[in-house]
């Protein structure tokens, strides 16, 4: 079993929700629970993006910056940013300031627009790569799964970048497409009761 972090509460979390102050809140009330709304879906793809070779705790830190450069993730918004917008983002101190993940969000933001006039919603093309539960690793023990490599593929395959399995995985942990909370993990129940009563859209 994971080695867990016993809480303030008493109640035990998974190990890395103790390794910074944002972390309890974030894994208590955000992380491996069903998110279906797409602009939240976009900004967990374009955070995860950023957080590619980094540390969660740096973006999650900065996470009210990345919201107020990438104008609240509204896709249609950011689809329009031009070299100006490129220029700003890189002298912005708030956020990761590397030139390949802010023009991969852009483009990100361009295929968005194709994807959901294409699919309907990304909310209805991502829940299709749900996996069965009998397809699942044991809790917190992969990094990638057959189902991220697969939705991995299928972004690639639409034009969107900085999105390999292991991104796509934390994606899917965070936006509770599987629940990866450990064993014994106090949230892990709570995570599991929302799945159940999560309605899939599409």
């Amino acid at each position: 079993m994971t080695e867990l972090f016993t809480g303030p509460d008493g109640r035990p979390r998974c190990r890395w929700s103790g390794g910074a102050p944002e972390f309890p809140d974030y894994h208590d009330r955000e992380w491996g629970f069903p998110v279906g709304d797409d602009r939240r879906l976009f900004e967990k793809l374009c955070l995860e993006s950023f957080q590619s070779g980094l540390s969660w705790r740096t973006i999650l830190a900065k996470r009210e910056n990345f919201r107020a450069a990438f104008a609240g993730f509204d896709w249609r918004h950011v689809a329009e940013f031009g070299d100006a917008e490129v220029e700003a983002l890189l002298a912005n101190e708030g956020i990761i300031r590397h030139r390949g993940k802010i023009t991969a969000t852009i483009n990100n933001a361009r295929r968005m627009c194709e994807l959901v006039e294409a699919e309907g919603s990304l909310a209805a093309f991502v829940w299709r790569f749900e996996p069965a539960a009998a397809d699942l690793a044991a809790p917190q023990s992969v990094s990638t799964s057959p189902a991220s490599v697969a939705l991995s593929k299928e972004f690639k395959k639409r034009g969107w970048k900085f999105l390999g399995p292991t991104t796509v995985f934390a994606f899917m942990q965070a936006m509770g497409l599987i629940n990866d909370h450990a064993e014994g993990c106090a949230l892990r129940a709570e995570a599991e009761e929302a799945r159940r009563g999560f309605v899939r859209p599409g």
